[in-house]
């Protein structure tokens, strides 16, 4: 539920609330806009409702959230999120253009792609040290000293970096290297590595589950932010489909299907959605134009000789031209690369 405080609450009111809510046995949020400041409260609601938490000094007004997921809704938060990964932001009219490999392979190839999709306009570069395979004997990634690389490389360019992580023991290592987590679609219900990651205070990127409905990938949203950690991106990356001429279908629909129940960014992965380079530019513009707040996209120099998903990626000249294209969309659409 939300306890709405009133206009002119004191300090020492909303810090008595908390003490009470707490005192409940129940998670308090705080969230203080420009007009308004609200507490989101976890918990039993049928046991909330017998509580007179209306007659506490400063409450204004307590309302149920219906909706499953509380934190993540437009009821807790009717505003849109902004997340800042290191100086950029994701949300709020400002889109976030990730771009990078797959898989990080050496710091000469890595320096070179970053160059290129910074030129090109990308502002977060991505790259995966460990890497989700479907068999056992593909390339995992460099581990530790990928995560090395790509922290030299993001420094050298300018760009904040993000990376995967799959492991609840992962979280410390590559939080001393990345400047945002990503979980991968694989891991979107691995709710142990949900609330680790929810106990930092680092952005992630919480990509949608191969077989997820959109009220799936909320609820797991949910539970990072319940844990604390209030910067999350939501990423549509194609779901399972009979199709069989694309890697996954790209549900383009869950960008304003979101955007209608949550406050919380959200970007598209074409990459990964399509698994086709010719696919990927339509499928970017038509993502800028339904309203997600970025586009992530795989880049390599030489694809061919990729160690992981080269078919998949576009090369840094192809990349160069959508962004021009991008740029052109974002200005109608109103919103800043």
């Amino acid at each position: 539920m939300i306890i709405v405080l009133r206009p002119h609450s004191t300090p020492e009111q909303i810090e008595h609330i908390l003490e009470r809510i707490k005192e409940l046995g129940f998670k308090a949020h705080l969230s203080k806009g420009e007009l308004r400041t609200i507490i989101g409260v976890i918990g039993d609601e049928n046991k909330l409702h017998a509580e007179p938490l209306s007659a506490i000094p400063g409450v204004e007004q307590v309302l149920p959230i219906l909706k499953p997921f509380k934190l993540s809704s437009r009821e807790f938060h009717a505003d849109d999120s902004v997340v800042r990964v290191g100086k950029v932001r994701i949300g709020g009219g400002a889109l976030g253009m990730i771009a990078g490999p797959c898989a990080i392979e050496s710091y000469e190839i890595l320096d070179t792609i970053a160059g290129q999709v910074k030129a090109a306009g990308a502002n977060i570069l991505r790259g995966g040290a460990f890497k989700p395979r479907t068999s056992p004997y593909s390339f995992q990634g460099l581990g530790e000293e990928g995560l090395k690389i790509l922290r030299a490389v993001g420094d050298k360019h300018g760009m904040p970096v993000v990376t995967e992580v799959m492991d609840p023991r992962q979280v410390d290592v590559v939080q001393r290297h990345a400047d945002m987590f990503q979980i991968g679609a694989r891991n979107m219900q691995n709710f142990d590595l949900l609330k680790e990651v929810g106990q930092t205070r680092k952005p992630v990127l919480l990509k949608r589950g191969m077989s997820a409905t959109v009220k799936d990938l909320l609820m797991s949203a949910e539970y990072i932010l319940s844990e604390g950690n209030l910067q999350v991106v939501l990423c549509e990356r194609g779901v399972r489909s009979f199709e069989d001429s694309t890697r996954n279908m790209l549900d383009l629909s869950a960008v304003p299907n979101v955007k209608g129940q949550s406050h919380l960014p959200i970007i598209v992965d074409p990459s990964h959605a399509t698994g086709r380079p010719d696919l990927i530019p339509a499928m970017s513009r038509a993502a800028v134009a339904a309203g997600a707040d970025g586009v992530h996209i795989e880049v390599h120099s030489c694809p061919e000789k990729a160690l992981s998903d080269g078919p998949q990626a576009l090369l840094p000249g192809q990349y160069a031209a959508l962004m021009q294209d991008l740029r052109k969309l974002a200005d109608v659409m109103g919103k800043e690369i």
